[in-house]
C-alpha cells in the first residue's frame, strides 16, 4: 500500500514537472504570437483606413482652382 502511494506521488510529481516546463514554453510562445497578431491588426487597420479615407483622390474632376479660358 505504501509503495503504491509513493510511486503514485513520484509519477504525479514527474507529470506536473513536465507539464510545468512545457506550459512555460507554450505561454511564452502565446505571448509572442499575441504581440505579432496585435502588430498585424494595427497594420491592417491602418492600411484600410488609408485606403478608405486618405487614398488617392479623384484627379479627373473639373473642380479646378483657376478658371480655364476657352479659345474660339
Amino acid at each position: 500500500m505504501e509503495i503504491t502511494a509513493v510511486s503514485s506521488l513520484i509519477f504525479l510529481i514527474v507529470i506536473a514537472a513536465v507539464a510545468f516546463f512545457v506550459l512555460r514554453r507554450v505561454v511564452k510562445m502565446a505571448i509572442r504570437a499575441t504581440i505579432v497578431a496585435l502588430i498585424l491588426l494595427i497594420a491592417i487597420v491602418g492600411g484600410v483606413s488609408l485606403w478608405m479615407f486618405g487614398g488617392a483622390t479623384d484627379k479627373t474632376s473639373d473642380s479646378r482652382s483657376t478658371p480655364v479660358r476657352k479659345v474660339r
